[in-house]
Formats: C-alpha cells, structure tokens, sequence
C-alpha cells in the first residue's frame, strides 16, 4: 500500500509550507497518472490517519487522476487511453504507443486565509 508513504510525504510538505507561511492548511490536491494511480478511498484513509493531532488535521484532500494518452502507429492520432478499449480511436488500430504519464504530484495547499 503505497498510499501510506505517499500521504506522509505529502502532509510533511504540507506542514513545512504551512509553518513557513505560518497560516492553517484547509485543503490540498494531489494528482497522479495512470502508472502511479492512488485509490481514493486508501489515500484519503492514510493522510486522515497520518494528519491526526497535527494543524492538517480535518483538511479536506481532493485526488485529480490524469488519463494516460497514447499515439497511434498508423495514423498519428493522440488519444485518451482506455484499458476496456485499447485501440486508437480514429482507426481501431491497436499499434500504438504511450506518451509518458503524468507524475503524482501535490499541485495546490488551500490555507484558511485564502493563500494558495
């Protein structure tokens, strides 16, 4: 369960950024590829648990998943990756290649003056 590690790592930056702007972390979003994909419900389990007695504690986590592309070998055409139909969707062809997938990332803090 990678989401125990990542939830630590991401509340301490929350809390070193936090104590630098000195101001209160209402909420933060996360996003992450396909490859390196959180479930939800673990993810929002494991940063509630390690957050506990800390001034992240009761913040609000919001996971943006980012759908992997791939281009096609026969015709050129980028596309959203689907796994239940992974074919190219201009021609059906199923000669393609995936463009590189998006990192996790921890992309905004919220903080409870306005700060962003």
């Amino acid at each position: 369960m990678h989401e125990t590690s990542v939830a630590e790592s991401i509340l301490s930056t929350i809390l070193e950024t936090a104590g630098r702007v000195n101001a209160q972390p209402v909420g933060a979003t996360i996003s992450c590829g396909q490859f390196n994909a959180l479930n939800d419900e673990v993810m929002n389990f494991a940063f509630e648990t390690a957050a506990a007695g800390t001034v992240c504690e009761g913040m609000t986590l919001t996971i943006r998943h980012v759908p992997l592309r791939a281009t096609c070998r026969q015709c050129g055409t980028t596309f959203e990756f689907d796994i239940y139909r992974p074919v190219c969707r201009q021609c059906s062809s199923a000669e393609f290649v995936f463009k590189p997938d998006a990192p996790l990332l921890l992309e905004t803090i919220e903080f409870k003056d306005g700060k962003e």
